[in-house]
């Protein structure tokens, strides 16, 4: 139920981008100075920041919040080689290459 109700939503807010009845006139203005085809897009942003902000709180998939764990967060996951990567672990401290990246700008 929940995800029809997503869905439609999704696709009333895409017939919704097309605003055809603003196309050929910019008037009225909004609060005197704002066509009205921008301050419609303006208001649609917004409501479109809300649904997915909707969409990640309410139908985020499973399998992706399983890997951080419930308190995880993306600077804390291991690095490709499975060590917590430096800039993660400390973000002021200087990164400096390890020795086989040293071993590549030499030759």
């Amino acid at each position: 139920m929940k995800g029809r109700v997503l869905a439609a939503a999704i696709v009333l807010l895409y017939v919704l981008h097309q605003d055809f009845w603003y196309w050929r006139d910019a008037r009225p203005l909004v609060f005197g100075f704002l066509p009205i085809g921008l301050f419609y897009h303006a208001v649609f942003t917004l409501v479109l920041s809300l649904t997915m902000w909707v969409l990640v709180r309410y139908a985020w998939p499973s399998q992706f919040s399983d890997e951080l764990g419930e308190e995880g967060s993306w600077a804390e996951r291991p690095t490709t080689a499975g060590s917590v990567s430096k800039a993660a672990a400390n973000p002021s401290a200087e990164v400096r290459p390890s020795d086989d990246q040293q071993g590549d700008s030499e030759r």
